[in-house]
C-alpha cells in the first residue's frame, strides 16, 4: 500500500505531463498519466446516493462504509499498478471535488500548474491547426461555429477542457481551497526548475530528489487519438522556456480580449501583458 497519495490537478497546456514525468524520475514515486481513478469514485458516489439498498439502511453507518470504500478503493487501484511509496494521481477534477475527496482522504495535497492564459489558448490553436485534416468538435461551418480564431477561442473559454478548468479554479478560490493547494507557474518551472521542484517537495513534506532537467524520459503513455488530436501529451526531453508567440498566433485583438476578460486570473498569478 502506498504511504501517501497526492493529486495533480492543472489547467490544460501548462506542462502537467512533463511535471508527472519529472516526478517519475524519483524512484519513490509513481506519477500517473491522465487518470480515471476519480471517475470510478465519482460514479460510486452516484450509486451510493441513488441505490435503495443504501438509502434503506442507517445513514451514518452507510456514510462510514462509503467513505471507507472510497479510501480503500484508491489504495487498491494503485496497489494493482505499482509498489512505489508515493503516488501522484493526475486529474483535472481534483480541486473541483476537493470537499468530496477530503471526506474520505483528509487534507489532500493538490498541485496545480498554471500558465499565461494567452499562451494556453495559443497552444490549443496551434494543435488545432496541426490537425486540420481531421474533423473537429470546435468547428461547424453550417452554424458558422468555430470558423475563425476568435470564435474558436470563445468556444474554448466556454467548454472543456479550458473553460471548465478555469471556472473550477475560480470556484476553488472563492471557497478558499486555493490556500490548501500548491500552484506552480509553467514559466517558473522552465526558468527555475530547481527552486520550483524544491517547493513541490516542501509542500508534500518529502525529502527532495535531484532531477535531471536536461534528460526527461517519457514514462507516461496516452493514446491522444482518443481525445481527437495528436501530440497532446508528448513531452520534450528537456525543460526550456520558449518565447511567447501568443500575439502572433491569436492576433492582438484576441490577445487583448483574453487579458481584459480574465484580469482576476492575471492578478492572482502575477501575469501582465
Amino acid at each position: 500500500m502506498p504511504d501517501k497519495i497526492f493529486f495533480q490537478s492543472s489547467l490544460p497546456r501548462v506542462g502537467s505531463t512533463v511535471f508527472q514525468n519529472l516526478m517519475n524520475q524519483d524512484p519513490r514515486f509513481y506519477a500517473s498519466s491522465t487518470s480515471g481513478m476519480l471517475e470510478l469514485i465519482y460514479a460510486a458516489r452516484h450509486n451510493y446516493t441513488e441505490s435503495p439498498e443504501f438509502r434503506a439502511q442507517d445513514a451514518d453507518t452507510m456514510a462510514k462504509a462509503f467513505f471507507g470504500f472510497c479510501r480503500e478503493g484508491i489504495h487498491g487501484y494503485y496497489n494493482a499498478i505499482t509498489d512505489k511509496q508515493y503516488i501522484i494521481d493526475k486529474s483535472r477534477g481534483h480541486f473541483a471535488h476537493y470537499g468530496f475527496i477530503n471526506s474520505f482522504y483528509p487534507d489532500p495535497k493538490i498541485i496545480c500548474l498554471v500558465r499565461h492564459l494567452p499562451d494556453i489558448i495559443a497552444s490549443m490553436e496551434k494543435i488545432f491547426r496541426q490537425n486540420l485534416h481531421k474533423s473537429s468538435p470546435f468547428v461547424n461551418h453550417t452554424k458558422m461555429q468555430g470558423t475563425t480564431t476568435p470564435k474558436r477561442v470563445d468556444i474554448w473559454f466556454n467548454s472543456p477542457p479550458v473553460g471548465l478548468a478555469i471556472e473550477r479554479l475560480g470556484e476553488a478560490m472563492r471557497q478558499g481551497i486555493d490556500k490548501k493547494m500548491l500552484f506552480i507557474k509553467y514559466e517558473s518551472l522552465c526558468l527555475h526548475p530547481e527552486s520550483e521542484m524544491k517547493r513541490v517537495y516542501d509542500y508534500l513534506g518529502i525529502e527532495p530528489f535531484q532531477n535531471d532537467f536536461n534528460n526527461i524520459p517519457q514514462t507516461t503513455k496516452e493514446d491522444d487519438e482518443v481525445y481527437g488530436f495528436s501530440g497532446l501529451h508528448t513531452i520534450r526531453p528537456s525543460l526550456e522556456m520558449k518565447p511567447s508567440d501568443a500575439k502572433d498566433v491569436l492576433g492582438r485583438d484576441v490577445y487583448d480580449w483574453i487579458m481584459n476578460n480574465y484580469k482576476w486570473y492575471n492578478e492572482y498569478f502575477g501575469y501582465n501583458r
